[in-house]
Order: C-alpha cells, then sequence, then structure tokens
C-alpha cells in the first residue's frame, strides 16, 4: 500500500472545545463564549443518535481508520435522474444500482432531493425533508446502507419559498434577522459574480420594500452567517443528515458565505473559518465523514480550502486566503474539485494537444495526509471555464466556446468587476462534447469519450462519473426550452424502461459506453496503484500523448497510464523502460516498445501482477 495512508482523526471534547472556540473568536468575536455554549448544547442533544456504543461527548475517540481507498469511486446522480412512472424515483434508483451497477461504486452523491422552488434542487424549502415526488427518509437511509452517501449542505442560500423566508417577510423570528438587507444604492462593485442576474434582490416586507442580498437568483436569497442562528441553525442540519447516514458532506457554493461591503465576497477569511469549524464538528461527532467543498473557480483558490498557506512543495506559497501558519496540519476540507481538469481535458480531446494538461497535471501539489482531490468530468452544473485563467490564452478559449456551440451546447455568462459580461460555464453534455476536433464531428465520439474517461480515472484522488456520462447520454434540448434553463441540457431525466433497452440492444453507443465504462470501474477498484494517496508523476513525451506514472508503491509495483489525445495512431513510449515487462491492466497482454496506440487509445499498464 502506499506509505502516506490518510486516516480520520478523531478529536476529544477538549481539544474540540479549544479548536470550536477559536473558530468562533474569528467569526464573532466577545460573543465566542456565548455561541460555543450554544453550541456545545446543541450537540449535546443530537449528537448522541451518531454514537449508539455511548453517550455524547465520549470520554474516548474510535481508533483512527483509513478515510478512502483505491476502491472509493462516486456516483453522481439526481433522485430522479431514473423515472418508471409508477414507483418513488429512489426505488427506481436503488433498483437501477442493484441489477446494473452491484460493486461498482462505492458511494453515491445523491444531489439535493429536498423540496425545492428552483434550480433542480439547489433552492431548497425544507432541509429537513425528502420531497415526497422522490420518495422519503427511509429510501434515503437504505441508499446510506449501501453506498457512501453524499449530502449537499446548501448553506449559502435559501428559497424564497422556505418558511425563514416568510418570517422575514412577515418581520418574525427565527427569519427576521437570517438574510443580508442591503440599501440599493451601496457600492458593491468589488463583488465577485458568478452570475449575471442583479446582485440585490427587491422584496415587499410588512415594513415596507427591502433589497436583499441575492448571489445567484431572484429566488435563492443568500443567508447571513453574521449571525450566530444561522450558523447553528446549520449546524443542527448537518448532524441531521448524519444522523440519517450522510458519510460526505459537500459544501455548496461555499465560497461566496460571508458577505463584507468593499471586499469582494469571495473566500473571505470568515468563510474559511466556518468550514474549520464544521470540519472540527464531524472530526469530533462523526469521525471518518468526510467534507467536500464546491468552489468552481480558479485552481489556486480551489486549493486554499485544504487550509494551508502553503503545501508542502510551495505550491500555495504567499496564499494567505485561508490564514494557516505555513506548515500547519490541513484543518478544511477533505476534498476539493479538481475543477480544471473537465475543461482542460476537452481543450486537450478537441485540440489534439496534451501539453497544456500536462502543464497543468506537474504543478499539482503534493498532499499532504488528509487532504485529496475529487476528480470527474462532467456533473449536474456545466463544465466551468474560470478554472482555465492562467492556462489558455483567451483565442483559446474562445475558440472552445465556438466548438461547443457547433456541438450543440450552450455558454452560460457571469458579469465581471469591470462590468462585462464573460463566460462562466459551458451548458453541454459531456458525450456530446466528444463529438468531434476543431475540424469538427468524425466517427471517433466514443473512443475519444472512453479515452476522457480512462485518464481521470487514473488520477491521483477518487473519481465521481455523473450518471449521464455512465450512460453517454446526448443534449437535452427539449429540456432546455422547457424549463427555460441552459444546465437543463444536462439533466435529462431517463425513463427507465428506455434506458435499459437501450443498455440491453447491441451496438447502441448507450450500451457500449455503459460496459466499457463499467468494466474500466471494475478494473480501477482492484488495482492498489489508485489508491488516492499513491503517487503520481507526469512523464515527459510527445504532445500528442499524456503519461502519467502512479506508484511505486511499497513491494515497488507501478502503473503507467498511456492516452493518444489525437486522432492518428501513435508510439507506445516504453523505450525507456526497455528490459522491465509491463501487461496491460484489462487484458493480461504483454506490451513492448514497438507496440503503438490507436487513435484516441488509452492503457493502464503494470509492471508486476498482483499478489
Amino acid at each position: 500500500m502506499p506509505q502516506a495512508d490518510s486516516r480520520s482523526t478523531p478529536l476529544d471534547p477538549a481539544h474540540f472545545r479549544e479548536r470550536a472556540h477559536r473558530h468562533l473568536s474569528q467569526l464573532y468575536g466577545p460573543r465566542a463564549d456565548e455561541v460555543l455554549r450554544r453550541l456545545l448544547t446543541l450537540l449535546a442533544h443530537q449528537a448522541p443518535s451518531l454514537h449508539p456504543e455511548g453517550e455524547f461527548p465520549q470520554g474516548t475517540t474510535p481508533e483512527a481508520r483509513p478515510l478512502w481507498s483505491e476502491r472509493d469511486q462516486w456516483l453522481i446522480t439526481y433522485g430522479d435522474s431514473l423515472v418508471d412512472g409508477e414507483g418513488a424515483p429512489l426505488d427506481v434508483l436503488d433498483d437501477f444500482l442493484a441489477s446494473r451497477l452491484a460493486d461498482t461504486f462505492s458511494g453515491v452523491h445523491l444531489l439535493p432531493f429536498f423540496p425545492w422552488s428552483s434550480d433542480d434542487g439547489f433552492s431548497v424549502i425544507h432541509y429537513r425533508e425528502v420531497d415526497p415526488a422522490l420518495g422519503d427518509w427511509h429510501q434515503v437511509r437504505r441508499l446510506a446502507e449501501r453506498f457512501d452517501l453524499m449530502v449537499d449542505l446548501v448553506l449559502n442560500h435559501v428559497s424564497r419559498e422556505s418558511l425563514w423566508f416568510v418570517d422575514y417577510l412577515a418581520g418574525s423570528q427565527p427569519g427576521r434577522d437570517y438574510f443580508i438587507e442591503m440599501a440599493p444604492d451601496t457600492d458593491l462593485s468589488a463583488v465577485v459574480r458568478p452570475r449575471s442576474s442583479p446582485l440585490l434582490v427587491k422584496v415587499p416586507t410588512r415594513r415596507g420594500p427591502r433589497h436583499l442580498w441575492a448571489t445567484f437568483s431572484e429566488d435563492q436569497i443568500d443567508l447571513n452567517f453574521a449571525n450566530p442562528d444561522v450558523l447553528l441553525e446549520f449546524v443542527g442540519i448537518l448532524l441531521f443528515y448524519l444522523s440519517q447516514g450522510a458519510r460526505v458532506i459537500r459544501l455548496d457554493a461555499i465560497a461566496y458565505l460571508w458577505k463584507e461591503v468593499g471586499t469582494p465576497c469571495i473566500h473571505l477569511p470568515q468563510t474559511h473559518e466556518v468550514v474549520r469549524l464544521l470540519r472540527a464538528i464531524v472530526d469530533h461527532v462523526a469521525p471518518g465523514t468526510l467534507i467536500l467543498t464546491e468552489t468552481n473557480v480558479p485552481h489556486r483558490e480551489n486549493l486554499s480550502y485544504f487550509g494551508l498557506e502553503r503545501l508542502p512543495d510551495g505550491g500555495l506559497e504567499g496564499l494567505d486566503a485561508a490564514g494557516a501558519e505555513p506548515g500547519a496540519t490541513p484543518d478544511e476540507a477533505h476534498l476539493v474539485y479538481q475543477f480544471p481538469l473537465p475543461p482542460l481535458l476537452l481543450h486537450t480531446l478537441t485540440s489534439g494537444e496534451a501539453g497544456t494538461l500536462a502543464a497543468w497535471l506537474k504543478s499539482l501539489p503534493a498532499l499532504p495526509p488528509g487532504c485529496g482531490f475529487l476528480n470527474f468530468t462532467a456533473s449536474h452544473d456545466g463544465i466551468g471555464v474560470r478554472p482555465l485563467e492562467g492556462w489558455l490564452p483567451a483565442h483559446e478559449i474562445e475558440a472552445l466556446m465556438e466548438l461547443m456551440h457547433r456541438f450543440g451546447g450552450f455558454v452560460s455568462m457571469r458579469t465581471r468587476d469591470d462590468g462585462q459580461d464573460s463566460p462562466y460555464e459551458i451548458n453541454i453534455t459531456w458525450f456530446d462534447a466528444m463529438k468531434g476536433t476543431r475540424r469538427g464531428p468524425d466517427p471517433r465520439q466514443v473512443p475519444r469519450f472512453l479515452c476522457s474517461q480512462q485518464l481521470m480515472l487514473g488520477l491521483r484522488g477518487i473519481p465521481a462519473l455523473y450518471l449521464h456520462v455512465l450512460t453517454g447520454t446526448l443534449n437535452d434540448r427539449e429540456g432546455v426550452e422547457r424549463s427555460g434553463r441552459l444546465r437543463s441540457i444536462n439533466r435529462r431525466r431517463w425513463q427507465r424502461e428506455e434506458l435499459d433497452l437501450l443498455l440491453d440492444s447491441p451496438g447502441t453507443p448507450t450500451r457500449d459506453v455503459f460496459a466499457a465504462l463499467t468494466r474500466l470501474l471494475e478494473a480501477r477498484r482492484g488495482e492498489p496503484c489508485f489508491h488516492p494517496d499513491a503517487p503520481q508523476r507526469v512523464w515527459e513525451t510527445l504532445p500528442s500523448l499524456l503519461v502519467f506514472e502512479r506508484g511505486p508503491l511499497d513491494d515497488g509495483r507501478r502503473l503507467l497510464a498511456v492516452h493518444n489525445v489525437t486522432d492518428t495512431p501513435q508510439p507506445l513510449p516504453l523505450d525507456a523502460l526497455a528490459g522491465e515487462s509491463w501487461n496491460d491492466r484489462l487484458t493480461g497482454d504483454p506490451r513492448t516498445p514497438g507496440d503503438s496506440l490507436p487513435p484516441y487509445g488509452a492503457l493502464w499498464l503494470v509492471n508486476r501482477p498482483l499478489d
């Protein structure tokens, strides 16, 4: 196994109180003692259900256990991505996982399954309820019994239909002080925007018209975390999710959480303190729970959510957003998304040039134990464009946007601080994004698509596959027309009967893609070189190839991942490894320097058999 095996680090009660007080002092100053007392009372009432063997707080903590292994690979899906018109969608999903994907995935990211009013679940009305159109908590808990369940904590904003907002409009507690009022003439030009919609939304209240902060849409009203009541409300919600079986907590849109006029209102020190506090809570009451931050921003900013000013190789030197001392133990997120990976991979496979992707991979820091990357190519959102900043020149980004338009996609915009609109994300299914190259569509869509997935699956970290990647789903332009939202292009609801027919019919792209990906996933979960902590080294080679090595492990085992990113055959770069035998991990066949890779071919080569 790899030398660095990340393990959970339980906190004893005294250490937890000290950490919590430190974070609360940074957030609430002289009120920290009061808020800490309320926090401890909340934990005393709600956390015992997480410790059936004893009452909270425990005098002893459980032995540290591994956080992850090579068997970790996750599925991303909505609760109703599969429907049959009869049963509850969560039952349909559960049956599909059992019948089609038994033992393929270790975890499931069940996208927001709460009652909602917009944004396909990310405008939450009731945080502690399951949308009855999907099912109930029994069905959610059943998924949690079979998989590591990831649940979204949507804490930046709430639906206008929530009871908190109803309270606000009426001037009643608790919601009266849960939102951020702002005079309409306030200078907010410094605020970093992820959208082009107005930042302030005018609402009628019993006290007259008011203007409220709304980062994402007029239906998603931002919450005021400067009020400790809001923070404690969400701690209670977090504990409830843990009690329902959640093992991974995804902090949605966390970068925008704290607001201060005159600042960019993104990545503020107080935001990092909130993440640190939530991390301390889960380490204390539910060791082994993972925190994942969702921050679709340039990579340097994304890395700050590990809670380190400086990573071991200097990868964050000079970046003080997290406020940690150099060399400090990571105390924020366990995992961050590799947001630059999807757009860079898209550029690579449509241009036939791997140099930019290789340079970015080489720039990745060697993470300390307890920190990891979540790798993906597509999700319920679009393909973020901001992470390309600093990696692709403007004309290359523009060419990529134009190509995605040609392949049937859209581009969502955001408002920059100079008032101009710029691309924020590409809205397209990953399968249609692989339709061709800059020369246009071609017959190699499936091998190009599979090359992209094999490359992602081999990288250091934990891989996550969106259901619509697994099924090779096409652009749902009718869904966009129905909803009026560009993101609907990649949020199709499959009729189970239709999907089963495609999966069972020889020669369909859906069947070919699904079979190839499940085969890759089966091989990956049994390969120790794919442990999330196993070393990774990118090779210097032809720009037509992307080659990286995983390992060596303690026993000398290495894996070589080789990818042809062009539409012409390329030689295997094994000359430097002459004298050592290399076998295909999938077939067991030997490979030699004289062999070649077909267009968009990919191989996992190992230097020794498994014991």
